[in-house]
């Protein structure tokens, strides 16, 4: 039978039962939906007109839109239109479709070669994102889920591209550290201290401090620009995945998180 351990996951309590949107929000995503497919900008009573919503609502709902730096409205005629705030989350989301396609035969390689569970994850806020994972054939392995997040400061994968990022965002993070086991990072200086060693080593460690009985290892992968918002790792059981171990599959994963970033077109050398 195979059992699987959670890793940078919260556990699993089966389905849950969805509740209702909230009409509000319902109405907001209806009329923003509108926007996005009109070439033109449009007037509070066009908009009212086209999705049955009182002048009213949709006046709300643009003030709010407008406030959040998503609409812009004309200076003469009041109509609206979409700013290019919109517009750069759904850059963001295609540079992650990006990085998913272009690492996929690298976490495949991976995965072969380790036989652990690879992850692919991206840094929002304070949590990494799981956007890609392989599971482990072996029957005791980590478990995750594809969307799933994690506190970065306390898993690898996270700590790789932390150890990447400005100051003010490590002190911003560092402000609010929680503890998960007793050897999660819980300290700023603690976790400066152990960025300034993955910058140094070029990749990092988590020895059971999201989930005591998994540990992991991960490397940063870098933009074309050189920046790095992702990481490949992997995890698995410590009573496998050892330090010893880790030791010995570093240069993998490493390797990987390199040729991942040469496909995004990073040609710079060294770490």
């Amino acid at each position: 039978m195979t059992r699987a351990l959670t890793s940078g996951m919260p556990f699993r309590f089966g389905s849950l039962v969805p509740r209702p949107m909230d009409r509000t929000l319902q109405d907001g995503l209806i009329i923003l939906e509108a926007l996005a497919k009109s070439v033109q900008p449009r007037s509070v009573s066009d908009l009212a007109e086209q999705t049955e919503l009182s002048e009213s609502h949709v006046q709300s709902a643009l003030d709010v839109f407008e406030h959040a730096g998503y609409l812009a409205r004309e200076p003469v005629t009041g109509r609206c239109g979409l700013s290019l705030k919109l517009w750069g989350l759904g850059v963001g989301l295609f540079a992650r479709l990006e990085l998913k396609r272009k690492a996929q035969r690298h976490l495949s390689e991976l995965a072969l070669r380790t036989r652990e569970t690879v992850h692919l994850s991206v840094l929002t806020g304070a949590d990494v994102i799981y956007i890609d994972k392989i599971d482990s054939p072996e029957p005791l392995h980590a478990s995750s889920d594809i969307g799933g997040k994690a506190p970065a400061h306390a898993v690898a994968i996270g700590k790789a591209i932390l150890a990447f990022q400005s100051s003010h965002v490590v002190e911003e993070i560092g402000r609010h550290l929680l503890a998960f086991t007793p050897r999660t990072i819980n300290s700023l200086d603690a976790l400066q201290h152990e960025l300034s060693a993955i910058r140094s080593q070029g990749y990092a460690v988590n020895l059971g401090e999201w989930r005591g009985t998994v540990y992991g290892l991960a490397a940063p992968i870098r933009r074309a620009d050189g920046m790095i918002e992702a990481a490949v790792g992997i995890s698995g059981p410590s009573t496998r995945l050892t330090p010893e171990m880790i030791t010995l599959m570093a240069e993998q994963v490493v390797e990987a998180a390199d040729e991942i970033s040469r496909g995004l077109g990073y040609a710079g050398t060294g770490r």
